[in-house]
Formats: structure tokens, C-alpha cells, sequence
């Protein structure tokens, strides 16, 4: 197998698993690298299966896939020496990836469940717009302060880097000031909770499934 240029690649005879999808892309697997093919084309391409030359017959090439790119030179060659197994199925319409867990879910469910952050907390509003993007929650402790909430799924410096500049803004408003801000992540990486603590920013670690009420001791691998 060789894909054709302005770089070029060889793949050498072994068992492959081919996909050619309806868009046009034709990828090449392994059984290993997860989700990862070795080599592919992506569309627009154009498959034509041709008889193998004289010589390649000879080494055992019982057909020839040619899978050009229609928008380059870029040409990827597969030598077929025996097909295990060929199928083909139709999948439909794909309604698209549903995710759950992303950083909506975890505002509504703050907002929702505001006490997690502590006694007496109650909610100003979700998506509190500022002239350089919106604070995630904006809440009030049990002694009446304005607390800035960022959200993340998995927190890093960038996270706390943005909620510092929020902070630094709302803070010049004297109807607001002064305004605390509280880190909130399922994973905070510990060089982004030491910068939380040096910038005087609280941190909160959110278990997500016990925040939409799924929290079973018994189903749990660890």
C-alpha cells in the first residue's frame, strides 16, 4: 500500500481492515491505534478497482484499488493479495453525537443545586454577559458578596486565566465590588489550583453524577 504525494508513504503486506465511506474517504486500520487509521484519504476522492499489473500479479496482487483526490495529485495505491470478508451496509441518516456531561450540563446543574458551593449561596442568573464574555454563574454568598463562578470539565491555568480577567472587570464596577471567584471543574489539574489559591480564587470539585442524582455506590468499577 502506498500513498502517492507531496509526501509519501508505504505500508507493507499484512491483514488490513478497508473502509470506504459514502462521503468518499477510504481509511486503512489496523487492530491496533484505537480509532486511528494508518494511512486514508479524505474526500472528495474517487475509488476505481482495476485489474493488477503483470508484475504484481505475479507477487500474488489479485486487484488494484486506486483512490485519487479530486483536488490534488495525492493518490493513494492498495495492492489486494485476498479478501477475508466483504460487506456493505447502508447506515441512514446519522442524527449526530448527543454528548452528556459537557459544561452546560454542569451550569444548569449548579445553578441548580447552588448550596454546593456552600450554606446560604443563592443565584443571580446564569451566562452574567461582560464586555469581554459571560461569567458562567453569578451567585451571592451567606454575607451578601457577588461570587463570579467559571465552569469547566476539566480545569486547567487557561480556565483560571479567564476567570481572573472576569473578576479583574467586575471588579471595577463599585455596585459589585468586591466580587470572589470560585474555580469549578469534575478535574482540576494541580498547577491550575495553585494558581486559584495564589490569585485568592476558590476551587470546587463537581462529581457529576451525583449532581444528576446517579450516583450508585454498587455499579461503580472503583
Amino acid at each position: 500500500m502506498d500513498y502517492i504525494g507531496r509526501l509519501r508513504a508505504h505500508l507493507p503486506l499484512a491483514t488490513r481492515l478497508l473502509m470506504v465511506k459514502a462521503d468518499g474517504s477510504v481509511l486503512v486500520h489496523s487492530d491496533g491505534g484505537s480509532y486511528k487509521p494508518l494511512n486514508w484519504m479524505s474526500p472528495p476522492a474517487t475509488l476505481r478497482i482495476v485489474e493488477p499489473a503483470p508484475e504484481d500479479a505475479e507477487l500474488g496482487v489479485s486487484e488494484t484499488w486506486n483512490v485519487q483526490h479530486a483536488k490534488s495529485d495525492d493518490r493513494l495505491v492498495i495492492s489486494i493479495h485476498e479478501l477475508l470478508h466483504e460487506s456493505s451496509h447502508d447506515l441512514g441518516v446519522d442524527p449526530g453525537l448527543v454528548k452528556d456531561g459537557v459544561e452546560a450540563d454542569l451550569q444548569r446543574l449548579l445553578a441548580e443545586q447552588i448550596n454546593l458551593l456552600g450554606d446560604g449561596y443563592s443565584l443571580i442568573r446564569r451566562e452574567y454577559m461582560t464586555a469581554i464574555g459571560p461569567v458562567d454563574i453569578l451567585a451571592r454568598d451567606g454575607q451578601g458578596r457577588t461570587v463570579a463562578i467559571e465552569l469547566k470539565r476539566r480545569g486547567d491555568i487557561d480556565g483560571v486565566e479567564q476567570l481572573t480577567r472576569y473578576l479583574e472587570l467586575l471588579n471595577r464596577d463599585p455596585l459589585m465590588a468586591p466580587v470572589r471567584g470560585v474555580f469549578a471543574a469534575q478535574q482540576i489539574k494541580r498547577q491550575a489550583r495553585v494558581l486559584a489559591q495564589d490569585r485568592g480564587i476558590d476551587c470546587l470539585t463537581l462529581d457529576y453524577d451525583a449532581m444528576r442524582g446517579v450516583d450508585d455506590v454498587d455499579s461503580r468499577l472503583f
